[in-house]
C-alpha cells in the first residue's frame, strides 16, 4: 500500500495500534499440495533462489569490475538487465474473476473458498455497488482495505448526466410533467436521485449542475480519493459493508446516518488484502465483477478490464436461477469475449446454492422414477449431477458456435460445478467433498502449478540469456570472421522476417470473406435488432429513462435491474456471428494445425533457431555463448510480440462496434438532448431513422473496413518490430571489441551454472 495514503478518519489506525501483539503464525507455504507437488514447488524455490543468487553475485561481479562512470553501452546494457533481473519476481498474480449478478452467491462463495466464513459482507437484502472488488492475498499477519474514489474531474462527468436522467423523473413522488403519461416512474432516475442525494443531501436533484459545483458535500470526501482501512479479520469486515454493500433502502438522503454508507456513488474499486489462507496459493487474487457494469464510465472501463484481465472466469449462477435469462445469456458472451480477446484461458459455470431442494417437489417432477432415492443428501447430489449435465450440453453449444472446433476449453471435463456455500460450514445435508468448493479448490491448484512451472522456465531463460550475453562480450577471437558472420545472419534474417509478413497477410485475409458475409447479414437484420431493443411489447413504463440513458452513454447501458443494453454491440453482432470462429483460430492461444498467427510465428521460431544453432556447432567451444544468447532471447523477443499481440487483438476484435459507435454518436447526443412531451417517441424516432440513413450510406461496410485495416496495421507492426529487435540483437551478439572484452569479469562459471539449471528444467526435471 501507498505510504502516502491517508487512513480513514475513525477508529482504523488506532484499532491496528491497539491490537495486542499476537504470536506469528507458522505458514505452510505448501499446505492443501500433494506431497509430489509440494516437491516440485521446493524444488522450483531452489531453483529460482539460486538463480536469484547467481544473478546477484554477477551484478555485483560487473559493478565493482568496471566502475560508474564512461560505461560502453553494453555494460550499461548487462548491469541494466541483471539489476531488473535480480528484483523480478517470477510469479505473476494469477486472477480468477468471479462473474454474476447480485443476489448469486458470489461472496458467500469467495469466503467458503478462503475458509473464511463471515469475512467478506453478504449482501442479503441490500444490493451491492457496481465496483470491482479484488482480494489479495498475502504473507501479512494482518488485513487491510484500499477503497478508490472517483476522481474529482470523473465525478463531475457523472454527476452531469445524473442530472439529465433525475430532471426526467420529476419530484420526490415520482410525478413528471415532461414525460408521456405511461412513461411513469423508472429506476434509472431513482438510482440518479439516490446518488445525488447521497453526496449532497435532500433535494440534490432539484439544482442546477452549476449549483451542485458550489455545494459542500454533506459526507467527508478525503482529498486523496482513498481511503484506507486496518485491522483484524473481524473487524475489517465489519468496516468494510458500508463500501462495498450500498444500502439503497435505507439512505434517503435526509440525514448524516451511515455517513460512510453514503460514500458508495463515488467508490470505483476495493482492493482488500488479507494473510494467504493455507487453502490458497500464494499470488492468487480473486476478483468478484459485477454482472453487467455501470453507468459510469470509469467503473464501466474497470469492469471490462477486469473481465479481461482474468485468467481463469467463473460464471457465477444461483441454483433458483439456473434456467438462465438474458443475465446469463449475457455474463457467458463477455466470458467468450475475454476467451477471444484477453488473457481468459479458462471458463467454468458455479451453480450456487446447490443444496436448494423442496425433496417432496423433486420426487414429483422426477425423470428417473426406476430409481429410489435414499435420503435428501441422495437427492440433491443426484439433482445436481442432472443440472451439470444440463448446463453442459447449453455451454458447450455456445462455445462450440462461438469458438475454433480445436479449442482446449471444448475438451475440459469439468465446465460446470455445484457448490454450496452454507453445506460447506453446516454439513446437514452434504459433506465438505459434496458441495464441490474442494473441487475448485483443486482447479486452483492445478492451475498455480502450471502457471509455476511456465514462470520458473521464463525467468531461468532470461538470466541465461544475459548471462549468455555477457560470456560473448568477453570473446575476441576472429573478430573480421564475426562482422560477416553478422551481415550473413542478418540477410537471413531479415529474408524470413519478410516471408513470415506475407504468411500473416494470408492469415488475416481468411477473416475477409465471414467479414463480408457478416456485413451482408447486418444490412438484413439491423431493424429487428433496433426493434428488439428500443420497441416495448409490454408498454413504455420505466423505459423512457433507459432510453435516455443509453442516449448519453453513447448507445450503451448498464441498468441494475435489465441485462446490459449496447445497441453498437446489438447491431455489430451478426458480422462477430460470422467471424468469432475465424477470429478465434487466427488468435488462439494454443498451438494447432490450422493457418494461426502462432503456428506461423513458430515456424518463423523454429527457422531461425536451427541457423543459429547450425552455426554455433561450426564455432569454437569458448564462443558457443554467443548462440546460446542469440537461440534464446529469440524466444524472449517472440515471448514478448506475444504479449503484444495479446493486447492488440482485443483492439481490431472491438473495432467494429467502435466503428459504429463513432458513426452513430452525433444521434445519441441530440436524443439526448430532447426533453418534454412526447420525448420518449422523439429519441426513438431519432435514433431509428439515422440508424437506417447510416446503415445505407455504408456503415457496415466501413466497421468491417476498419476492422482489415487494424489488421494491416498490426501485420506491419509484426514485421517491423521484428525487423528492429532482431537487428538490435545480432548487433549485441556480434559487439565484439578487445577493450571492452578487457573491461568485463570473468562470469563463465556463473554461466555454467545457469546453463546447468536452465537444462535441467527443459528435460523434464520437474514434473
Amino acid at each position: 500500500m501507498a505510504s502516502n495514503t491517508p487512513e480513514h478518519p475513525g477508529a482504523e489506525g488506532r484499532d491496528a495500534a491497539e491490537t495486542p501483539a499476537k504470536k506469528k503464525r507458522r505458514i505452510d507455504k505448501y499446505q492443501g499440495f500433494l506431497e509430489e507437488e509440494k516437491e516440485f514447488l521446493s524444488k522450483c524455490e531452489q531453483m529460482e533462489s539460486r538463480t536469484r543468487k547467481i544473478l546477484k553475485a554477477s551484478y555485483e561481479k560487473l559493478s565493482s569490475f568496471v566502475g560508474q562512470k564512461n560505461l560502453p553501452d553494453e555494460i550499461k546494457y548487462l548491469k541494466d538487465h541483471l539489476s531488473k533481473l535480480t528484483e523480478k519476481t517470477s510469479l505473476d498474480p494469477i486472477y480468477i474473476g468471479l462473474f454474476g449478478s447480485t443476489g448469486a452467491g458470489k461472496t458467500s462463495l469467495l469466503n467458503a473458498i478462503l475458509e473464511k466464513q463471515f469475512f467478506l459482507p453478504v449482501s442479503g437484502s441490500a444490493s451491492c455497488t457496481s465496483c470491482v472488488v479484488q482480494i489479495h492475498t498475502s504473507r501479512a499477519e494482518s488485513c487491510e482495505a484500499k477503497i478508490h474514489l472517483l476522481s474529482n474531474k470523473e465525478w463531475r462527468v457523472e454527476m452531469e448526466n445524473l442530472l439529465k436522467l433525475a430532471e426526467k423523473y420529476g419530484d420526490a413522488n415520482g410525478h413528471n410533467d415532461d414525460c408521456d403519461d405511461d412513461e411513469g416512474n423508472d429506476d434509472e432516475g431513482k438510482e440518479a436521485i439516490l446518488k445525488l442525494r447521497a453526496i449532497y443531501g435532500q433535494n440534490a436533484e432539484t439544482k442546477s449542475y452549476e449549483e451542485l459545483l458550489k455545494a459542500k458535500p454533506v459526507i467527508n470526501i478525503p482529498t486523496s480519493r482513498c481511503i484506507l482501512l486496518r485491522g483484524d479479520e473481524a473487524k475489517l469486515s465489519d468496516k468494510l459493508d458500508p463500501y462495498i454493500r450500498c444500502q439503497k433502502n435505507k439512505d434517503t438522503g435526509e440525514s448524516d446516518q451511515d455517513g460512510d454508507a453514503r460514500l458508495w456513488p463515488l467508490i470505483k474499486k476495493v482492493e482488500v488484502t488479507i494473510p494467504r489462507p493455507d487453502v490458497i496459493p500464494e499470488g492468487v487474487v480473486f476478483v468478484d465483477i459485477p454482472g453487467t457494469g455501470d453507468f459510469n464510465d470509469k467503473r464501466d472501463q474497470m469492469w471490462k478490464e477486469s473481465i479481461n484481465a482474468c485468467s481463469v472466469i467463473w460464471i457465477i449462477n444461483g441454483m433458483v436461477r439456473i434456467q438462465g435469462g438474458k443475465v446469463q445469456e449475457m455474463l457467458l458472451a463477455e466470458s467468450i469475449k475475454a476467451y477471444q480477446t484477453g488473457k481468459c484461458n479458462d471458463i467454468t459455470l458455479v451453480v450456487t446454492k446447490s443444496d436448494a431442494l423442496n425433496l417432496e417437489e423433486y420426487k414429483r417432477e422426477r425423470q428417473v422414477k426406476d430409481k429410489s432415492l435414499g435420503s435428501e443428501h441422495d437427492a440433491v447430489l443426484e439433482r445436481n449431477e442432472s443440472v451439470k449435465l444440463e448446463r453442459r450440453k447449453e455451454i458447450m453449444r455456445k462455445l462450440q458456435k462461438e469458438l475454433p472446433s480445436d479449442s482446449e476449453i471444448l475438451g475440459k471435463a469439468d465446465l460446470v460445478y455445484t457448490v454450496s456455500a452454507r453445506e460447506y460450514w453446516q454439513e446437514k445435508k452434504l459433506t465438505k467433498e459434496d458441495t464441490e468448493i474442494p473441487k475448485l479448490r483443486d482447479s486452483i491448484r492445478k492451475l498455480y502449478l502450471k502457471e509455476r512451472k511456465k514462470l520458473l522456465m521464463n525467468y531461468v531463460t532470461e538470466a541465461y540469456v544475459i548471462l549468455s550475453l555477457a560470456q560473448n562480450f568477453r570473446s575476441t577471437e576472429n573478430l573480421k570472421n564475426w562482422r560477416f558472420q553478422h551481415n550473413t545472419l542478418e540477410t537471413f534474417v531479415m529474408k524470413e522476417i519478410n516471408e513470415l509478413e506475407k504468411e500473416v497477410e494470408t492469415c488475416f485475409a481468411q477473416i475477409e470473406e465471414p467479414l463480408s458475409d457478416g456485413v451482408v447479414m447486418a444490412k438484413t437484420s439491423h431493424q429487428n435488432i433496433i426493434d428488439g431493443i428500443l420497441k416495448r411489447t409490454r408498454g413504455r413504463q420505466g423505459y423512457h429513462q433507459t432510453l435516455k440513458a443509453l442516449c448519453l452513454k453513447n448507445g450503451m447501458y448498464a441498468s441494475r435491474t435489465d441485462t446490459r443494453l449496447d445497441i453498437n454491440n446489438g447491431l455489430a453482432q451478426p458480422i462477430y456471428e460470422k467471424i468469432n470462429a475465424i477470429f478465434g483460430t487466427i488468435f488462439r492461444n494454443q498451438m494447432g494445425t490450422q493457418a494461426t498467427l502462432k503456428s506461423i510465428l513458430e515456424t518463423f521460431r523454429c527457422i531461425v533457431q536451427e541457423k543459429f544453432k547450425e552455426d554455433g556447432k561450426k564455432c569454437s567451444t569458448a564462443d558457443s555463448s554467443r548462440f546460446d544468447f542469440l537461440v534464446q532471447e529469440t524466444n524472449i523477443i517472440l515471448s514478448a510480440l506475444d504479449r503484444e499481440i495479446l493486447k492488440r487483438k482485443a483492439e481490431v476484435y472491438h473495432s467494429l462496434l467502435h466503428s459504429i459507435q463513432d458513426d452513430l454518436q452525433p444521434y445519441y447526443e441530440a436524443a439526448g438532448k430532447v426533453r418534454g412531451t412526447g420525448a420518449y417517441q422523439k429519441m426513438h424516432n431519432i435514433i431509428e431513422k439515422n440508424i437506417d440513413m447510416e446503415v445505407k450510406h455504408g456503415m457496415f461496410e466501413w466497421a468491417a473496413l476498419c476492422m482489415k485495416n487494424k489488421l494491416r496495421r498490426l501485420k506491419v507492426e509484426i514485421a517491423v518490430g521484428l525487423q528492429v529487435d532482431f537487428s538490435n540483437m545480432l548487433k549485441l551478439a556480434f559487439s565484439q571489441k578487445e577493450k571492452l572484452a578487457e573491461t568485463l569479469p570473468d562470469l563463465q562459471n556463473e554461466y555454467k551454472e545457469i546453463k546447468g539449471i536452465y537444462n535441467k528444467l527443459h528435460e523434464n526435471a520437474l514434473k
